[in-house]
């Protein structure tokens, strides 16, 4: 465990960020932190909560996932990818918003679903999975918003200066949409259980993760042909995360939630992306290596 912690810490220095990090075997239940319980803002990651929700309404029939919604570009929040680029009046299935909010990390179309499902139903689905740290204040529009307003007169250009940065409302989880990475690989093994809703809809929910577009965070760490990676990533200037579950062939399953902060206010940094990958490597390991300690003790003869 030492050596494990160690190698994070590593990891994370030679990146150049500061890194929390939980990790839970989904099968055994061990699991291995640095940081796990402080909070951190998660960004787009409150995306897979609103999914949850979104899920566990339709599975009581509140809702239909076929029901189509009608996406005026007028009032879109801002945004680089889906329904948040695009110019035009769109209309979408709710299951159809959900994929683009999972795979391209929309913000206009997880707007939409979060009008329609409410933000309070986000946190009552929080609070009956029992994430008692893990809330929405506000929505992805208003998130980003809040970026623009701090940022003031010198627009994106302006959040090149660190004491720009440093005002970001949007980057202190005391304001903004909340979470721990602890609760993050609950609220993930709770899916992979199909203990949130219906097996049905748990497949929906995991189907969804499996198809993000973005390998450079999580995914970069386990480049296998037979290994399966599904997350969702979240970013805001200097922060970068993602949370997901790595699936082996032999039916290992671990839920991995990762967050970094850097110093530098560049847009790109790859090494920042990265160390994602490599610290939710070094934490699979470890707790691959405990499973298999554990098996070789249980095989001998007693």
């Amino acid at each position: 465990m030492t050596d494990t912690l160690t190698a994070l810490r590593t990891a994370f220095t030679d990146a150049g960020v500061t890194g929390r990090i939980h990790a839970l075997d989904i099968g055994s239940g061990a699991e291995l932190d640095l940081y796990g319980d402080e909070l951190v803002c998660t960004a787009s990651i409150h995306k897979l909560p609103l999914l949850v929700t979104l899920h566990e309404r339709a599975a009581a029939g509140d809702l239909d996932l076929t029901e189509q919604i009608d996406c005026p570009p007028l009032g879109r929040p801002a945004g680089p990818t889906g329904l948040a680029a695009m110019l035009d009046v769109a209309r979408l299935s709710l299951r159809d918003l959900a994929y683009l909010m999972m795979a391209v990390s929309d913000n206009a179309a997880a707007d939409l679903l979060l009008d329609r499902v409410g933000l309070d139903a986000v946190n009552r689905t929080a609070a009956r999975l029992g994430l008692s740290r893990t809330t929405v204040t506000h929505s992805f529009g208003e998130m980003m918003a809040s970026v623009k307003q701090d940022a003031g007169p010198g627009g994106a250009q302006a959040l090149a200066d660190p004491h720009v940065v440093a005002r970001l409302r949007a980057l202190d989880p005391a304001w903004g949409n909340r979470s721990t990475p602890r609760e993050l690989t609950r609220l993930l093994a709770a899916i992979w259980r199909d203990e949130v809703c219906t097996p049905e809809n748990g497949d929906a929910m995991r189907r969804l993760m499996a198809l993000q577009v973005w390998p450079h965070r999580l995914a970069s760490g386990f480049p296998f042909d037979d290994v399966h990676v599904a997350g969702k990533t979240g970013s805001l200037p200097t922060l970068r995360g993602e949370v997901g579950v790595v699936e082996y062939p032999d039916g290992g399953q671990y839920a991995v939630a990762v967050f970094t902060r850097t110093l530098s206010t560049a847009a790109i940094v790859p090494a920042a992306d990265a160390v994602i990958g490599t610290a939710a490597r070094i934490a699979v390991d470890a707790l691959r290596e405990r499973r298999t300690q554990k098996g070789m003790r249980s095989a001998e003869p007693g």
